[in-house]
């Protein structure tokens, strides 16, 4: 299909091909619905070398230092990596070849799947940039949504076959893992008492696990995998490939960090929800993903969130004595509406929130 003479929406969304189909047919250059403004590109002269994100062993969760490895990460940079999790290593690759087993299907396989032509009870949903038909310039990149409640036994049941065993392998793994990060944070908020069952619903009732797909792009310096923005989950619990393309803002709001892969890590960063929840010490921070022009990549992020009808505010039993909110309380389905109303921009979502 020659590129000049394709609709590119009704092809990569309406028909479900995604941006995969782009990469298939052989494009010699990115659709200009795909070119994204000089602003919104990486700019090679604002990322700094000498800096990166901490990466903690957490072999030994009872060791203080590990606790304050993650509680300082958390209110400095919003993201570290862990390493010895527990989680083996070829668990973390049968979920990774799972991903690029389901993207590398027939369009007519996937399509079952695709968002729009699903009942709202689905729980597995195909989708390409982040929401196209909202957002000014679209981004290079194909998802499946695989959603669940925590203590739902049925979670799964029309995941895609051919990744959901992987899918809810990796999930019940990596919920143990949440529940241990989230008591360090918490009693680094000096609720002493750590995570609880009674706090499921604030901040681990509803998971979405999103296969990424990033198939390689013939000028990814015009566009973006991901544009700049920080997650509005509570905590996200990433696995890269061995392509990378993460890049996370540096303390000093204007240069940005590489985040490089490492077989066998996890990249953990903090979600708008607990950044409210902690009254702001702990800091969810814009990252972006850069496209690249050798490899199809993929990632998995889990993004662990409040149940819909949960309110979430600033915590009292995180707050010092006469301490103030520093944001307004809301409905988590409602942040979440305004989230997805627009395109990614930075941390609009949450300063919308700012008191």
């Amino acid at each position: 299909m020659p590129s000049e003479s394709l609709d590119v929406v009704e092809y990569v969304v309406d028909q479900g091909h995604g941006v995969r189909g782009l990469s298939n047919i052989g494009l010699k250059s990115v659709p200009t619905q795909y070119v994204q403004p000089l602003e919104e590109r990486l700019d090679a002269t604002k990322i700094v070398y000498d800096e990166s994100i901490p990466i903690i062993d957490v072999s030994n969760w009872d060791n203080p230092a590990v606790a304050d490895a993650i509680c300082a990460a958390s209110r400095k940079y919003g993201f570290f990596q862990i390493i010895n999790h527990e989680i083996p290593v070829d668990e973390l690759e049968k979920v990774q070849a799972a991903a690029h087993g389901f993207f590398e299907q027939p369009t007519e396989e996937k399509i079952k799947y695709k968002k729009d032509l699903l009942g709202k009870g689905s729980t597995a949903k195909m989708g390409t940039s982040f929401s196209p038909y909202k957002e000014k310039v679209m981004e290079w990149k194909d998802y499946l949504s695989l959603q669940c409640f925590s203590q739902d036994p049925t979670a799964g049941a029309d995941w895609p076959p051919i990744c959901r065993n992987e899918a809810l392998e990796y999930l019940k793994k990596v919920q143990g893992l949440a529940r241990k990060l989230y008591d360090v944070l918490l009693k680094g908020l000096n609720m002493m008492n750590g995570y609880d069952e009674s706090l499921e619903s604030v901040l681990m009732a509803w998971i979405f696990v999103n296969f990424n797909y990033y198939p390689y792009c013939p000028n990814p310096e015009l566009t973006v995998g991901v544009g700049r923005h920080s997650d509005g989950s509570a905590l996200t619990v990433l696995l890269q490939d061995d392509v990378g393309g993460l890049y996370v803002r540096a303390p000093d709001g204007e240069s940005w960090i590489h985040v490089p892969p490492m077989r066998g890590a996890l990249v953990i960063n903090i979600g708008d929800v607990l950044q409210l929840l902690s009254n702001g010490r702990y800091k969810s921070i814009e990252h972006k993903v850069v496209a690249n022009p050798w490899k199809n990549r993929v990632s998995i992020a889990m993004f662990i969130n409040p149940g819909p009808n949960q309110v979430v505010g600033p915590l009292r039993e995180a707050m010092e004595d006469g301490e103030k909110p520093l944001y307004r309380e809301i409905g988590f389905m409602d942040y979440m509406k305004y989230f997805f109303s627009k395109g990614h921009d930075g941390k609009a979502t949450i300063e919308w929130l700012k008191i």
